[in-house]
């Protein structure tokens, strides 16, 4: 009795600490995205973390961890496109985001993703992260990305176990504002079309929830020239 209650309680504790890295790489993306959270929401301590997120046996309860967070004003002046004739006054094309971790283990599909995507109805939100355990089928994905107006993604726990953009071989990715990149293209002389390209399925792109048409600079490390950057258009 002893022992399976150790060897639950070491499993409970191994499943902890993987949600753990996992919810604080979560936290790290929405700050890089531009959101407001706070220092002590990206560092939470593990102990605080298994307090507020476990069940009376330790195994974590997913049915709290959800969060929501709120552009900057720097993330909305990046998110606003150019005015226009047909649109002089542009809405920021970002809002307040809901991040959800799905307590079910297996065979999570359209239901659940239905249920989510109501509640991003509902509840107004601009963004939704969905985050499973297992993957999900591409029907379901179809299905989480085709609200209208909506902007929804989806992550496997597994996926954001380490944060990539920390690695010291992945360059800085930054976003261009509408205007940064109206800038770059009249100063190259260019169309977006003739920038290299770079994919809205790469993992940094997925990281910062890059969008179709955006561009991205990418800062790297040069022996010679100290640093140098590159552009890429999202497609």
């Amino acid at each position: 009795m002893d022992e399976d209650y150790s060897s639950g309680s070491q499993e409970a504790e191994r499943e902890m600490s993987r949600l753990w890295r996992t919810w604080r790489t979560v936290f790290e993306m929405l700050l890089d995205r531009g959101y407001e959270v706070t220092e002590d929401e990206v560092q939470i301590p593990f102990e605080e973390f298994k307090q507020r997120f476990s069940d009376p046996l330790g195994y974590p309860d997913r049915s709290k961890m959800k969060i929501t967070a709120r552009p900057t004003e720097a993330m909305i002046k990046k998110y606003t496109p150019l005015p226009t004739k047909s649109n002089p006054n542009p809405q920021p094309e970002c809002g307040t985001i809901y991040v959800e971790f799905c307590p079910d283990a297996t065979g999570v599909g359209t239901k659940q993703v239905r249920a989510f995507n109501h509640l991003i109805d509902e509840q107004n939100f601009h963004s939704g992260i969905f985050i499973t355990q297992t993957p999900i089928s591409p029907s379901a994905v179809r299905l989480l990305s085709g609200i209208p107006g909506r902007f929804c993604e989806h992550f496997q726990e597994q996926d954001l176990l380490v944060n990539i953009t920390r690695h010291e071989l992945v360059p800085k990715h930054v976003l261009l504002s509408a205007e940064e990149k109206a800038r770059l293209l009249e100063r190259y002389r260019l169309k977006e079309s003739q920038l290299p390209r770079i994919q809205v399925s790469d993992p940094v792109a997925r990281y910062l929830g890059l969008r179709r048409g955006q561009v991205v600079k990418i800062i790297r490390k040069s022996e010679t020239a100290g640093r140098y950057a590159s552009y890429r258009w999202v497609i």
